[in-house]
């Protein structure tokens, strides 16, 4: 098992207020002169810049077409639509694609061309707007109608108005252009898109600056890229401390024995193996969450509950949710897990009283069962192999209580069991704090990011005389990041 210390976390990264880091807007020079932009925004801009709306440097904008295209990418030779989720994601993907209906094979316009930038016009509140630069474009992809091409004039830079639609300016514009419509799903209209106000330098600057953001970005998407690998790597050594200590115990030479169940491998000779239904009884009969006192009472659900942690992430009454169908009746100390899609591991403990979703079931322990042991062992690997391989055989994937009842279920002595719960809960705290530590460092880093891009296209600092560090290698062109 790999050590992984609080120190990891920082391995080059600047992360923390110590390490303000080379990216940091405050290490650049300004310009020596500055003027009133105009826009209170915006402030004062290089006095040689001018503040323009973006018409001034679109030469056209061209829009797809709405075509039937199956859900698989277009094979080479044939003709695919792009999705919009080409630019959801860290780069302009333009493998993104859906393989284009024969029927509909005459419907397709506006082909894919480079140097263009990708605007997709219509989404939700924050992905509407949100942008790709296209440095590879291969015959065969189309746009679809919620997307935009948009094509700009020879005395401007691709990569700088790219650059521009990362920056706060432009995301608060097009906020400000899509009030007032759905709050789920907006639309960004071609006029309000050209008259997107943006701060424009001479054509030789825009490209320096360019040029300074694809290397400077690439350094911080590097550092952001091994923080995320530590987290996954974190998250990793979790589900391996919780699957060890339930199957194997936490004496490292005791004896063991074979369980009869190919999941669950060996376990300590000590233990006992037996069926889940002889050792946790599962509530049964609903309650109206409607009638007093169920309405007032705090109503557990799939959607409350972390992903593979066991934590809940916010707490709503029935009355709250508007529930109005049957609810389980949860006791205090119960094990709740949700039967849908066990991939999830969605279990808590309820820590008082309450009502949980038809979804989930209400568990708890006897004949030697303690609820806290259970609740490990259903977020272990095992369990969750048990759980997917029986989901798997019905259409809506879920466990029912008939496949849980003849799981194998692995009883350490009623001692040892608090133990290995107390000890769970002291180490997974331990690695959840590097986690979120490491969270932190992502999002500070997204921050900094975000910071200079707005810094350099705006001309708060002055990158002209910037060169990449000479041991520095070229960085890869970046400059595909969505809005």
């Amino acid at each position: 098992m790999t050590n992984l210390s609080g120190a990891n976390l920082h391995n080059g990264a600047a992360v923390g207020p110590q390490g303000e880091g080379r990216e940091s807007p405050s290490r650049f020079p300004k310009y020596s002169v500055y003027k009133n932009s105009g826009v209170e925004w915006l402030g004062e801009v290089p006095e040689h810049w001018a503040v323009h709306p973006l018409k001034r440097a679109i030469e056209r904008i061209e829009s797809g077409t709405s075509v039937n295209a199956a859900d698989f990418p277009a094979e080479p030779g044939s003709l695919g639509v792009l999705k919009t989720s080409c630019v959801y994601t860290g780069k302009f993907d333009w493998a993104e694609n859906k393989t284009v209906d024969h029927e509909d094979l005459s419907r397709v316009s506006c082909p894919l061309r480079k140097d263009t930038l990708i605007v997709s016009r219509m989404n939700t509140p924050d992905l509407v707007g949100a942008t790709g630069l296209v440095t590879e474009a291969p015959n065969g992809i189309f746009l679809p109608d919620r997307l935009w091409q948009v094509y700009f004039l020879v005395n401007h830079s691709p990569e700088f108005l790219f650059y521009f639609t990362k920056s706060r300016e432009y995301r608060e514009q097009v906020k400000m252009a899509c009030s007032g419509t759905s709050a789920s799903m907006q639309n960004l209209g071609q006029d309000d898109f050209r008259g997107l106000l943006f701060a424009e330098p001479p054509k030789h600057e825009q490209t320096q600056i360019a040029r300074f953001l694809d290397h400077e970005t690439a350094r911080i998407d590097a550092l952001i890229e091994e923080q995320q690998r530590l987290i996954e790597l974190l998250k990793e050594k979790r589900q391996a401390v919780i699957s060890h200590a339930v199957t194997k115990g936490l004496a490292p030479m005791v004896p063991m024995k074979d369980s009869g169940v190919e999941w669950l491998g060996e376990v300590p000779s000590h233990w006992d193996v037996l069926n889940f239904n002889l050792l946790v009884y599962i509530a049964e009969g609903q309650v109206n969450p409607k009638l007093q006192p169920y309405s007032d009472m705090l109503l557990i659900a799939p959607n409350h509950v972390e992903s593979a942690t066991g934590r809940l992430l916010y707490l709503e009454t029935a009355e709250e949710q508007g529930a109005d169908s049957g609810k389980y009746l949860c006791q205090e100390g119960d094990v709740v897990y949700s039967k849908i899609r066990p991939a999830l591991r969605k279990v808590c403990v309820a820590s008082k009283a309450c009502l949980c979703s038809a979804d989930m079931y209400p568990m708890r322990g006897h004949s030697g069962l303690e609820n806290q042991y259970l609740f490990w062992f259903i977020l272990s690997e095992p369990f969750s192999a048990f759980a997917l391989l029986e989901s798997d055989r019905v259409a809506m994937p879920k466990i029912n209580r008939e496949s849980l009842g003849g799981l194998k279920l692995a009883r350490p002595p009623a001692e040892e069991q608090r133990n290995i719960a107390t000890f769970l809960n002291k180490e997974t705290q331990r690695i959840d704090a590097l986690i979120d530590e490491a969270l932190s460092g992502v999002s500070l880093l997204n921050e900094r990011r975000s910071v200079l891009i707005s810094a350099a296209v705006t001309g708060k600092i002055d990158v002209r005389g910037w060169q990449p560090p000479a041991s520095a290698k070229a960085p890869e062109h970046t400059t595909q990041m969505t809005a």
